[in-house]
């Protein structure tokens, strides 16, 4: 009989759900309360998960189904009409003062939801179209959709030529915009 335990493995794919769910939410405060969401789910639904499968996709599709759900509450709840609540919030500086960074964050944000998840899962996450497909609940193909226009939308909303290439220094940035002529279809 194994002492394999499921739950031991939930801790090394923490960074890669903050860094998803940064990416879903655009706050670093939310995000942490997403991950925390989705670990509860993760640990109290463990049976769920069939051993010898992608535990970082499993994850990952508690987390969005969790980013979903709470958006669909948030559209239930009262705005901050007055902005107090918006005023009080901060924004940390970009870590190394690119502009270009700054210029993707903002052009990433402008994408549509299944869009930038689509990007995210396949470009910096890693997930194959495959594992994207089955997590979002969408056939291979409007993955690839999805990716393809992202990333060209992206380029539209940053001014980039065919011909030009992002300076960055984050490779799964990198990872994120760049049209893979081997991965695309």
């Amino acid at each position: 009989m194994s002492n394999f335990d499921p739950r031991d493995q939930l801790v090394e794919h923490l960074p890669a759900m903050r860094a998803f769910a940064i990416s879903l939410t655009r706050n670093g405060a939310v995000a942490d309360d997403m991950v925390q969401d989705t670990l509860v789910k993760a640990w109290t639904n463990i049976e769920k998960f069939e051993v010898g499968t992608n535990m970082r996709a499993w994850l990952f599709t508690i987390l969005r189904n969790t980013y979903y759900s709470s958006r669909r509450k948030a559209n239930r709840e009262v705005a901050d009409v007055d902005g107090v609540f918006t005023e009080s919030l901060a924004e940390k500086p970009a870590h190394d003062g690119h502009m270009q960074m700054t210029d993707f964050r903002k052009a990433l944000g402008l994408l549509k939801d299944e869009q930038r998840e689509a990007l995210l899962l396949v470009g910096a996450s890693g997930f194959s179209y495959e594992e994207a497909a089955e997590m979002c609940g969408v056939a291979v193909g409007t993955i690839k959709s999805r990716t393809n226009r992202a990333r060209a939308r992206l380029a539209e909303l940053m001014g980039l030529r065919d011909d030009e290439s992002l300076e960055m220094t984050d490779d799964a940035t990198m990872s994120v915009i760049s049209a893979s002529k081997v991965s695309s279809f």
